[in-house]
Parts: C-alpha cells; structure tokens; sequence
C-alpha cells in the first residue's frame, strides 16, 4: 500500500548553507565512489522465532490436523531463518535474488526448507524501458491486509502483510512515459507467466502462458492501477485501485476485481460436495491515518467474493462432526477424507469468509522511549461476529536489531470463523539482525 507522504525535508540545504558560512579556508570534499553503484551488493537478516500454540481441541480444523489423535493441547516451536536479498549487475543488466533458509523443530517433529523467492535478470535499454525474465515476487494492488487485484501473487498473510512472499517464474516490461499536465505518469506492464508441470505448477492448470498487464497513471495526484489477467491456469480476471492523500497525514484506497467463471467447492446438506461455476466481485476499502501523536491508523473493509457465506460455512462445520461421530462408531469415516480435502483447499484458506473488518493502531516512540513502538491489530469476521485480536510491542533501538513480541487471541465460539481455528491463542517472540 502507498504510503504517506512527508513534507519534503529542508536540513541538507540548511548544513549546505552553514557549510559556506563556516569559511573559505574549510575545503569541501566530494567522493563520488560513495554513490556509485556497486558490482554487487548483498544483505538480508538472520532470524530466531520461539512460539507457543494453545490449541482449541473444540475446533474444526484441530479435529481434521494432526494434533488431534494425541489430544495435545499445546506446542512450543522454535523456528530459524536466514534470508539473503542480493544484486550482481554483469554489465548492462542486473541480476536480483532472495532466498529463504528455515529450520524448524517442535515435540512433535522437526523441518527444514531452502527456497528460490527471487532470481531475476533485468535489463533498461533506454530511460522509461525495463525488461526482465526470471523469478519475481509481483506487488499488486493498494490494499495493506488484502489485496484482490493481486491476480499474480501467492496471497498474502494479514497477520504479516509485509513479509516477503515467494515469487512466480515469469517476463515482464515496463514502459514509463510522462504526457505532462494533469496525467503526470502512464507506465504499463505486460506479463507472461507460463505454467508447466515443473514450471508455477502450483499457479494452476499446465499448458498455459497466463498474459497479464497492468496500466499505471498519476493523475491529479491519484495513483489508478488497471489489472488484467487472461484466461489461462486461472479463470480470467480484471480489476482496478486507486490511493489518493486527502492530507498529507490522511490516505485512502480500494480496489475492485471480478473473476469471470469461477469454480467453487461448496458443501451442501447431508455431506454432499458440488462446484459452483459463476462470476464473483471481490473489493476492499481502505485508509491510513497519521495522527499528530504519531500513531499510525490503518482500517480497511474486506469482501471476498471467493469466500463462504455463514451458511456455506456451517455447513462445512457440520460435516467435520459428522465425519469424527462416524468414525468413532465405526471405525472408519469415508467423511474424514472428504473434510480433511474441503480442509486443506478452499475453506482452509486464512481468511475464507465473505466479509471481514482489519484495524491496527501502532504507536511510535511510546511512554517517551525511542524506537518502541507497540501496536495493536484486529480482524473481524463481520457475518458471524468472531475475532482475532494481536497486541504487539516492538524494539528497534539496537542497531541493525529487531525484537518483537506478539500474542495472538482469537475468539471462542462453535461455527464461527475464528472460533473455529485449530489455535485458540499464541505467544510469539523474535529477534532479526539485519546486515
């Protein structure tokens, strides 16, 4: 999401100004090897998360994990994670990569993972020209929490929006003009993002190119983005945002997309499955306030025409019982499968409902102490009433050093959205150390 924009500072032109003034004998020396771009650059941060899980045994999706069998009621997991972010431009062009490294272990097992986010080439044959081919981690949409024009991303976490997310292999171009006037800026992208059995298998169907563009303007100070995705691996969708500062501590944004010809899964009575083919509109409204505390506010109203109505919802619900009465009375429960598939498809997703409500307030330099920032964060299921709530406390004052610490409630509550969830409360601390 755009952020907010700032009075342009006037410090350097004032230390200029004292600089002249302090006399003639004091020579001025400029090194212009500081502002050079470097052959190669890297960086990234080291990580170590500890959390503790405090499952809720009442609920849906604990019943279908693998938790259940053993009627643990807790987790401590510690968790690792190196991350590496690097430029090596070879001439004209610049490769760019980020890779993930994770180690994890809990009681019940232990994991490890290394991944490709990014590795990308680009080239800029002329100014207002970028070519590029490889991995890419697209950022579509204003949205903060969501983002529904975001039709080439893997979906975002609304409990850590701005975590880096892991890209798709694709080509793309953008092309940057200046009209003057009122239309201040056009760029557009094309896309191409091809799906293989090897190649974005996890994008959608093989044997399908996936072209998609977006139109960028600045117009009257109002950035407008055009989305377009053709139909491919995914039904073909289209869209639009906006963000515009009303002041310069005060920004609004939305976005609006529709999915022509979606498939959805859906759970009827009796724990009978079919699909529903049609349209749906998805959008979100936002804003982003900065007060003259210096808390930060950020709202924003999410409907997800992807997701399931209460009444779909319940549904679902009902036949995770039903599957863990049958089993317990027969032995086998031919229901299980069926639940533990709806599970881990589209009623698993983190946010599968039809509208919610996101709300964080976050405080800079609190109780006169600089760089702690505490922040509190809300998401709410607006159909059936349940809740998440996340206060956090954040410390920045050691260089290069990140601590936080977050604890997670969520609402009790049979068939509701987060009453529902296989955690009833988490606590997590974690350190990252940039370089």
């Amino acid at each position: 999401m755009k952020g907010l924009r700032r009075p342009r500072c006037r410090w350097p032109l004032i230390l200029l100004c004292s600089a002249l003034n302090a006399g003639a004998a004091d020579e001025y020396t400029f090194d212009t090897a500081q502002f050079e771009k470097k052959a190669f650059e890297l960086g990234g941060y080291a990580q170590i998360r500890q959390e503790r899980f405090d499952f809720n045994r009442g609920g849906a999706y604990y019943k279908l994990g693998r938790y259940a069998p053993s009627g643990r009621e807790s987790l401590d997991r510690t968790t690792g994670t190196l991350q590496l972010v690097g430029k090596w431009r070879p001439g004209v062009g610049t490769f760019a990569f980020r890779t993930n490294s994770q180690f994890q272990r809990d009681q019940a097992d232990s994991d490890r993972d290394n991944s490709i986010y990014e590795a990308a080439y680009s080239v800029r044959p002329k100014p207002g020209v970028t070519l590029e081919a490889g991995k890419r981690a697209l950022r579509w949409g204003k949205g903060y929490a969501w983002s529904p024009i975001a039709f080439l991303e893997r979906p975002k976490d609304p409990n850590d929006p701005e975590l880096a997310r892991e890209g798709f292999i694709l080509a793309d171009g953008d092309f940057i003009f200046s009209p003057g006037g009122d239309l201040q800026t056009v760029a557009f992208t094309p896309v191409l993002l091809p799906v293989g059995q090897d190649v974005n298998s996890d994008f959608g169907l093989a044997g399908h190119l996936n072209p998609a563009a977006k139109l960028y303007l600045l117009y009257r100070d109002t950035d407008i983005d055009f989305a377009w995705q053709g139909k491919g691996s995914r039904p073909a969708r289209f869209g639009f945002d906006f963000s515009r500062n009303l002041a310069t501590n005060f920004e609004i944004h939305g976005e609006w997309a529709r999915t022509r010809k979606l498939t959805r899964t859906v759970t009827e009575n009796a724990g009978r499955v079919s699909n529903e083919v049609a349209g749906v509109d998805s959008y979100l409204l936002g804003l982003r306030y900065l007060s003259g505390a210096n808390t930060t506010y950020i709202a924003e109203y999410y409907y997800n025409g992807t997701g399931y109505s209460k009444t779909e919802s319940d549904r679902f619900y009902e036949l995770v019982d039903a599957a863990i009465v049958q089993a317990a009375q027969t032995g086998s429960s031919p229901l299980s499968q069926k639940a533990l598939a709806l599970g881990q498809g589209a009623y698993g997703r983190p946010n599968a409902g039809k509208r919610y409500l996101y709300f964080r307030a976050q405080q800079k330099d609190a109780l006169g102490i600089v760089y702690f920032q505490p922040a509190i964060t809300a998401m709410i299921n607006v159909e059936d009433r349940s809740f998440q709530v996340t206060p956090e406390l954040t410390y920045t004052g050691i260089s290069n050093l990140e601590l936080k610490l977050r604890f997670f409630v969520l609402s009790a509550g049979n068939a509701t959205d987060f009453g529902e969830k296989q955690n009833a409360r988490k606590l997590e601390i974690y350190a990252r150390y940039y370089f």
